[in-house]
């Protein structure tokens, strides 16, 4: 089992408001993907994925996103990629790729391209299971205010605006775990 207390703690400190933020979002996610797992026929690697789920978003202190309280300097988008390296370098290579491969509904090279993201335009688009899991659950919260679950519908509504292909990856995500909150 992952301690990703200890891990969280390393790079935010306890009961500070980005703590807070980051955890309560984090446990919201987890929660969902939790009952999503549970009301799906899809088998998941449990353990993997509530670990994953806390920390997905670990790489947010180094961003510049100060309506979530993370005052770095990189841009929000990178903090997945953010978390891939500071997991990586902790010894989680499949933790580390959900934190690269959760944003939106996953990135493709080509959409980073379009859209003139600050990102390299590499793919990054979740494959597992759990990787899926994770990015779905997602979705339905805000980091910038904890309010309850949005709907699939609102999650829908606000992922149309990233084109086609973020929509076909999130309604294949929705009819592989076939709940909604």
């Amino acid at each position: 089992m992952v301690d990703f207390d200890r891990i969280i703690e390393k790079y935010y400190t306890k009961g500070s408001n980005a703590y807070n933020l980051l955890t309560t979002h984090s446990r919201q996610v987890a929660e969902l993907a939790m009952q999503l797992a549970d009301e799906s026929a899809v088998a998941v690697d449990r353990d993997f994925v509530w670990e994953a789920a806390m920390l997905h978003d670990v790489g947010i202190y180094r961003t510049n996103a100060p309506g979530i309280y993370c005052f770095g300097t990189e841009p929000y988008l990178m903090h997945g990629l953010i978390g891939k390296e500071l997991l990586t370098n902790e010894g989680l290579p499949r933790h580390a790729l959900v934190c690269e491969r959760h944003i939106g509904a996953g990135l493709t090279a080509d959409e980073i391209r379009e859209q003139k993201l600050p990102l390299p335009a590499v793919d990054m688009v979740p494959i597992t299971v759990e990787e899926k899991l994770v990015c779905y659950a997602d979705n339905f919260f805000s980091k910038s205010h904890i309010a309850p679950a949005r709907t699939y519908e609102q999650v829908h509504t606000q992922m149309a605006r990233y084109g086609e292909g973020t929509l076909r990856r999130l309604e294949a995500m929705h009819e592989m775990f076939g709940a909604k909150p």
